[in-house]
């Protein structure tokens, strides 16, 4: 397929997945909730540069993410050499973590601890759950009892960490596994598991992100004991003051710089890491290389692209949307309102499209790419309007987290291993860019204008986004073995009357 007709289809992809958004904030904004001129035109400048963003970034990760992780995958595999595939395997966590932008985000909000401490805390984090995943999957471990453990382990922590500090350090492991991150990892499961040959190879390829997003909250968790704050400072979006085009230009233009070297410094560590790969292991043709350096160039150009449009116009508009629902005289409309943004933004966020289109090709399309977003849309909408049932009432988020992680993790053993995987890695998959820089403003807006608590009450998003997905993804994997189980009983009984059915009569008197 030539470039050009890649690129028509992703543009239609990218407008299929933002025209929804940008639609609600209109048919909002003309109506119940009425905006500034300026805080709409960024609204709108910011939703094409996504749209442009999102066109390029996915036909980068297609073209130079995916095929990087699958090979280091399935070379580190063949070397047999358990040190190495550690070692290797927790060096690649701590750079991939090292290159999410979010996490300097996240690094941001956490004034208590220094950013680089906390920083380098989250990488570590993620590369010892990255060595237990390959483990996991190189010994044929079962997801679900990992799981529990784990999550034993985080919830028992989170009952000695300080409370201003707990819906940040659940919402670290949604923030961490973002654009950057999540199509090297998906790709080095995919990598991995084709070097196996047995029947549950293709089950546990996926399940390596589900385990690297409980690396960050271990972390930011015990940074939080260690470090014992007190209190955490919120920093508001600046709502942005346009009073001419020029100006609107310039408000875009002025930040793209800041984000081309962002994801320059984010994508070095890994372009670095796969050339020393090249040179010393992989040894991929000069055809092969340079596709992959193109895809590179794809993938820089689209986060640039969508990373501005996300930050500089979907951010004020966000919050400055949840301070006017929320101050009107129904502030419980919000509720409805942030569902049916839920069901719709998470089809924005550019992760999910490489999770959705892995998942089809692993199951040769038995889960639809259509299936999983129809899935994570329902629970991204569930999970919104939790949170915004969270910000009118001040309920702590573990009063949600607590039942949720229980009922996804008891699930888990009565659904076929493929869905419980599928589902703890759209988990850390959903919870985005498009999350951290609409939804949180929008119940941060919110919060403010309740006089709540924003960082007790506000935070917390991410991780309830990060949760709900888990329960809805299994939901269908257990639908579909019921369903399975109908087909063989009706099979069985059906058989032997349509073989008899099907005998001509002579036979039929000759039995």
């Amino acid at each position: 397929m030539g470039i050009k007709k890649k690129l028509k289809e992703k543009w239609m992809e990218a407008l299929q997945a933002v025209l929804p958004i940008i639609g609600i904030v209109l048919v909002l904004c003309f109506t119940i909730a009425p905006i500034s001129p300026s805080i709409l035109l960024s609204f709108l400048m910011g939703a094409v540069l996504i749209l442009v963003g999102m066109m390029f970034f996915t036909l980068g990760a297609e073209i130079s993410m995916t095929p990087m992780g699958e090979r280091v995958g399935s070379c580190l595999t063949k070397s047999r050499n358990l040190g190495l595939i550690i070692f290797l395997g927790f060096l690649l966590g701590f750079i991939v973590t090292i290159s999410e932008p979010d996490l300097q985000v996240l690094a941001g909000q956490v004034p208590a601890v220094p950013n680089m401490v906390l920083i380098l805390s989250v990488a570590c984090g993620v590369g010892a759950f990255l060595v237990i995943a390959l483990l996991r999957m190189l010994f044929s471990i079962p997801l679900p009892p990992l799981l529990v453990v784990f999550y034993i382990i985080v919830f028992i922590l989170a009952v000695f960490v300080p409370k201003d500090f707990l819906s940040i350090a659940f919402d670290s492991g949604g923030v961490t596994t973002g654009p950057m991150t999540v199509p090297f990892i998906m790709a080095l499961g995919v990598g991995v598991s084709a070097i196996r040959s047995d029947r549950h190879a293709a089950d546990d390829s996926f399940g390596l992100v589900a385990l690297c997003s409980i690396g960050p909250i271990l972390a930011v968790m015990i940074l939080g004991m260690i470090y014992n704050p007190q209190e955490s400072v919120y920093v508001a979006a600046v709502i942005p003051e346009v009073d001419n085009s020029r100006q609107l230009w310039q408000l875009f233009v002025v930040e793209i710089p800041t984000y081309m070297k962002e994801i320059m410094v984010s994508l070095l560590p890994i372009f670095l890491f796969f050339m020393i790969f090249q040179v010393l292991m992989l040894k991929l043709s000069k055809r092969k290389l340079i596709k992959i350096l193109v895809g590179l160039v794809y993938t820089y150009v689209g986060l640039v692209l969508f990373l501005t449009g996300a930050n500089v116009g979907f951010m004020p508009a966000g919050n400055y949307l949840g301070q006017v629902l929320a101050g009107r005289n129904h502030p419980e409309i919000m509720i409805p309102i942030a569902m049916l943004i839920g069901y719709f933004i998470v089809k924005a966020e550019p992760a999910v499209y490489v999770l959705n289109k892995q998942v089809e090709e692993i199951t040769d399309g038995a889960i639809s790419a259509k299936a999983m977003g129809t899935g994570l849309s329902i629970g991204v909408s569930v999970s919104l309007g939790l949170a915004m049932v969270r910000v009118l009432t001040g309920i702590s988020i573990l009063w949600f987290l607590v039942p949720g992680y229980a009922v996804a993790l008891g699930i888990s053993f009565f659904v076929p291993k493929i869905y419980t995987a599928i589902a703890f890695d759209s988990g850390g998959v959903a919870s985005g860019p498009m999350t951290a820089a609409f939804l949180l403003p929008l119940a941060q807006g919110a919060c403010s204008a309740l006089g709540g608590n924003i960082v007790t009450d506000a935070f917390g998003v991410v991780a309830m986004v990060a949760m709900t997905p888990l329960i809805t993804i299994q939901v269908m994997g257990l639908a579909s073995r019921v369903a399975g189980s109908r087909r063989k009983k009706a099979v069985g009984v059906q058989i032997p009357v349509m073989a008899f059915d099907m005998l001509e009569e002579d036979a039929i008197i000759e039995l």
